[in-house]
């Protein structure tokens, strides 16, 4: 009764993201969230499997980031960050120089993903032009996606999302995710076309495309393209929203590359959920490009948010769990018993592919799919009705599980996958 209620005030009031309500009108009321399980407002929980969009990867409400976050409150809530610093904003900062790759240098803070990515652009095409060079062109992979906002919708590559927007957008173009077939050919492509030098940038998502599917390169092709890419002065621009923190099995997807961005951009677990915030690091290359006597060569943006005390008391403390030996062991875990789960379900005949990276899972059924299609509603709501929380992309299934969760709920959510799959007709 009260979920029908709650549902009934959501649509009268209420805009939800990537929706359509005529079609979507009902809302699934949610009243709490501990470890791994939501619940909802007549008391059923679910496990969430996809940590609320890789957000709370050590479980909601995790006691350490609560508390230490309840101890900043009282201190300082929020402070402009022009002209004015302060303790959590400086230590975060060190924190994550910290487990960066070793060739970033600053930090730049924001609200969220789309403003990270957009500050990591910005910080690109402006490095060209304080130097007085000409380079209008962003260069992205085929099938990205980097945000919503204006820069990093145009480097975005999915029409469901840029449509109607297109013909304001950026000036972008796109080269394949390389694969073992296509390196050599993407390979010349790109250094004939990066010869031009009219080319500020190349923006990509590290080994996993998470918006397309958990879409997975290899770091060895990767590695290639951005050493053509620092051979004709072109900034490279990693966009870790989705990888960073630990998801692919190390602290970054960069640290799987042998050359480092240029650029890095970060949120999503950032703040393991509590709060939003994002950040763009850069190298001292970057920064110093900007560095000088001239204040039109400064980079002019910021968010009123910016640095909030609170979100970079609350990563401060993800940090310190992400770097624990427990959350480590934890990531080993799910990374070997998706291992496992890969070797059983491989073979099913209505498995397509299967793929990994980390704690990330991904698998592609045999069944034709719209991205929002009627399919994909069956199988969310098949996967609700059974207490796991999966959000299919199309024909796609994957898992992106919280750090905390335990054997026997990973089981739950392998075993609610199968018996989907066996619903199949």
């Amino acid at each position: 009764m009260l979920l029908k209620k709650l549902s009934a005030r959501d649509r009268e009031s209420v805009w939800h993201p990537l929706t359509q309500h005529k079609l979507h009108s009902e809302m699934l009321g949610i009243e709490k969230a501990k470890g791994v399980y939501l619940y909802d407002m007549d008391g059923n929980s679910y496990i969430d499997a996809i940590s609320s969009w890789y957000t709370c990867v050590y479980g909601h409400c995790n006691n350490y980031i609560l508390e230490r976050v309840g101890e900043q409150m009282k201190k300082l809530d929020q402070v402009v960050f022009s002209g004015f610093t302060h303790r959590p904003a400086v230590e975060l900062a060190e924190a994550l120089l910290d487990i960066l790759p070793s060739n970033q240098s600053k930090i730049f803070f924001s609200d969220n993903g789309s403003t990270a990515t957009e500050i990591g652009i910005k910080m690109a095409l402006q490095y060209h032009f304080n130097a007085g060079n000409q380079r209008p062109v962003l260069l992205a992979f085929e099938d990205a996606f980097h945000g919503d906002t204006f820069g990093s919708m145009s480097v975005s590559g999915l029409s469901v999302y840029n449509g109607p927007f297109e013909q304001w957008m950026m000036e972008v173009e796109r080269i394949p995710v390389p694969t073992d077939d296509n390196i050599e050919t993407v390979s010349e492509n790109l250094i004939q076309r990066l010869s031009r030098g009219d080319v500020a940038g190349f923006i990509f998502e590290p080994l996993v495309q998470g918006a397309a599917a958990m879409k997975m390169h290899k770091a060895e092709h990767l590695d290639r393209i951005l050493k053509t890419c620092k051979t004709y002065g072109t900034i490279t621009i990693a966009d870790e929203v989705m990888t960073g923190f630990g998801k692919t099995g190390k602290n970054f997807a960069s640290d799987h590359l042998t050359i480092s961005p240029d650029i890095i951009c970060m949120s999503k677990a950032l703040t393991a959920g509590l709060m939003p915030m994002a950040a763009t690091s850069c190298s001292q290359e970057i920064y110093d490009a900007f560095y000088s006597d001239q204040i039109t060569k400064g980079l002019f943006h910021g968010h009123t948010y910016t640095a909030n005390p609170l979100a970079c008391t609350a990563a401060l403390a993800g940090i310190e769990l992400l770097k624990s030996d427990e959350i480590q062991e934890q990531i080993e875990n799910i990374t070997r018993s998706h291992n496992l789960f890969d070797q059983k379900i491989c073979s099913n005949p209505y498995v397509e592919s299967t793929r990994q990276r980390g704690i990330i899972y991904a698998l592609d059924l045999k069944v034709k799919s719209d991205r929002y299609g009627k399919f994909r509603d069956q199988l969310y709501n098949f996967f609700m009705s059974k207490g796991v929380f999966l959000r299919p992309l199309g024909n796609t299934v994957y898992i992106h599980a919280p750090y905390v969760i335990k054997e026997e709920e990973l089981s739950k959510v392998y075993a609610v996958i199968e018996e989907a799959i066996d619903l199949i007709d």
